[in-house]
């Protein structure tokens, strides 16, 4: 045997191409932001700032993790918004002023919880669209906010509540440590439990799976449930952070809350996709905003971009499946 015939053949340009593209968009993103966060202004680089950024991106987190689930399984959320402004109006607006810290956190919860769970009835009982259902429970919700309020801002957030948002362990702000430890038992969850196998078989082929004896509407339904209660944990840290009440917020946060998804890697009706493509989604999202600012880009601007971004990861997984 000759040495040369030892050597391994190099992979030709189509096997290069396949691998590059099986990546989630969102990781190529994220080293082509820090790669231009680092030319810009090295300063930027330094870990508190990141993680100063990343911590305003962990309500998105949350709720990213809560859309990922509904995405697996062939449906949709889109009465984030609407949890987010209950949320706040829930924390702000004084019901709750004389309740143990615990309630301030757990009542919310609660009602993210239910809230997932109609979503999640509708769509998997009574058949109707996910589109159409969430859609317009967000609308329920900013229209019952906007009349208990009567149009204005409801408070101020508890201290307490504030303190959690401030507080850091080391350099890592605790609000970036509970959205890392979400993500770990949502990827837990997929992987290891009978539910998320259940997600994987519902997401490839709802009927094949439903034919097979599995409890479709149940899964869901679950799905939704645990969706909401996911996005009602980042509306309790989106609030925290804020320390106002608003009626002003709402549907960026759900379109931010797909396009972050969808740039993660995971699509609608493949049952495919982890939770560390759309977790850092979020983080290069973020930094892309935090770029764009340093670059003076206005909001309009940040918009189009962000647009083009999400395009480019969709034309991205066309390629892949075809």
């Amino acid at each position: 045997m000759t040495e040369a015939s030892a050597e391994p053949s190099p992979l030709p340009p189509r096997r290069w191409g396949r691998r590059i593209l099986a990546v989630p968009p969102s990781y190529i993103v994220l080293v082509v932001v820090l790669v231009a966060l680092a030319a810009a202004n090295p300063n930027l680089m330094k870990p508190q700032v990141l993680l100063t950024f990343i911590r305003q991106a962990a309500p998105l987190g949350f709720a990213v993790l809560g859309q990922s689930l509904v995405m697996r399984v062939r449906s949709i959320d889109l009465s984030i918004g609407g949890i987010f402004i209950l949320t706040n109006y829930v924390i702000t607006a004084g019901m709750l002023s004389d309740c143990p810290p615990a309630v301030l956190i757990l009542v919310p919860l609660a009602i993210g919880f239910v809230v997932g769970l109609v979503n999640g009835v509708l769509v998997a009982v009574v058949r109707a669209s996910a589109v159409i259902v969430t859609l317009a429970v967000s609308i329920i919700l900013t229209g019952l906010v906007l009349f208990l309020a009567s149009g204005r801002p409801p408070g101020k957030v508890p201290v307490e509540l504030r303190a959690i948002s401030n507080a850091h362990i080391d350099i890592v702000p605790v609000p970036v440590l509970l959205w890392l430890a979400a993500a770990i038992l949502v990827a837990l969850l997929l992987r290891y439990l009978i539910y998320g196998r259940f997600i994987a078989a519902i997401g490839s082929n709802p009927r094949a799976a439903e034919l097979s004896g599995l409890p479709l509407p149940r899964v869901v339904v679950v799905t939704h449930a645990l969706s909401g209660l996911l996005t009602a944990a980042g509306a309790v840290l989106f609030t925290a952070a804020l320390g106002i009440g608003s009626v002003k917020f709402g549907p960026e946060l759900m379109m931010n809350s797909i396009a972050a998804t969808i740039l993660g890697g995971v699509t609608f009706g493949s049952g495919r996709g982890g939770v560390a493509g759309p977790f850092v989604g979020v983080v290069a999202f973020a930094l892309l905003s935090t770029l764009m600012t340093v670059f003076g880009i206005q909001e309009p601007g940040k918009l189009i971009v962000q647009g083009a971004v999400i395009a480019v990861a969709a034309v991205i997984h066309g390629i892949k499946t075809r």
